[in-house]
């Protein structure tokens, strides 16, 4: 198993008064050339935006983008006339394809939001652009896949062979995870808690990318919640 560690304090971050955000990769003005990607998981953000705030319209192209809100509402409207709110327990994905102008603002007024938006590289270039959208909250699964590239189980649809499952530990629990395809990577990410993963202990906003292994064994050490996403470990030239 070849692992590449990334502690939370180690994370790149910006405050823009109305956003705070911690960055794994980098990302606008912070710059890493030892942090470009994971394979072809180019971003995750972790944000926070003050009540009221948001990003004004804004384009993509040829990128794939999951919304994952941590805490509160996020609203969202696009250049094809797709207008609504994503909350806690809800995923979102963009494909952004042939490209898209889209503004995310925060639903309230009164409370912050907190949310984790990834990129991921497609695998096609110049795809229709898309949005889809699940409320993944009444899972009672300790480990509920989120994102694949044919949907399967209920998940979200990715343009990548990409899989991202989301999962709720209590303490003790065990779980081994065994990669979907063998030529992936699996990136994890702790939302909150602590976990041993392989014998490597990880806390909270705590990163680990993991390549050359069939199976993942997982321990949480507490009770905790993860984002784990398997990626195709393809060697871009960012």
């Amino acid at each position: 198993m070849f692992t590449i560690s990334h502690p939370s304090d180690s994370r790149g971050q910006a405050d823009h008064g109305w956003l705070k955000s911690r960055y794994t990769f980098s990302f606008a003005d912070y710059y890493n050339p030892h942090r470009m990607h994971f394979g072809a998981l180019r971003v995750i953000n972790d944000d926070l935006i003050e009540a009221g705030g948001g990003f004004e319209t804004h384009p993509h192209r040829d990128m794939e983008i999951v919304s994952i809100p941590l805490e509160g509402k996020l609203e969202h409207q696009d250049s094809v006339g797709r207008h609504g709110v994503i909350s806690k327990g809800e995923v979102q994905i963009m494909s952004a394809g042939t490209g898209i102008y889209h503004s995310e603002k925060n639903a309230s007024n009164e409370e912050s939001v907190k949310l984790l938006q990834i990129w991921v590289l497609p695998k096609k270039l110049g795809v229709t652009p898309r949005y889809e959208q699940k409320d993944f909250s009444g899972s009672d699964k300790d480990l509920t896949l989120i994102v694949a590239p044919d949907g399967r189980g209920g998940s979200l649809t990715i343009n990548q062979e990409a899989f991202f499952s989301l999962a709720k530990l209590k303490m003790n629990q065990v779980i081994d995870y065994k990669l979907n395809q063998k030529q992936n990577g699996l990136y994890l990410f702790i939302i909150n808690g602590l976990i041993e993963v392989n014998g490597i202990t990880l806390t909270s906003r705590d990163g680990l990318g993991v390549t050359v292994s069939d199976d993942i064994t997982i321990k949480s050490l507490g009770d905790s919640e993860l984002l784990l996403m398997e990626v195709p470990m393809i060697n871009y030239n960012l």
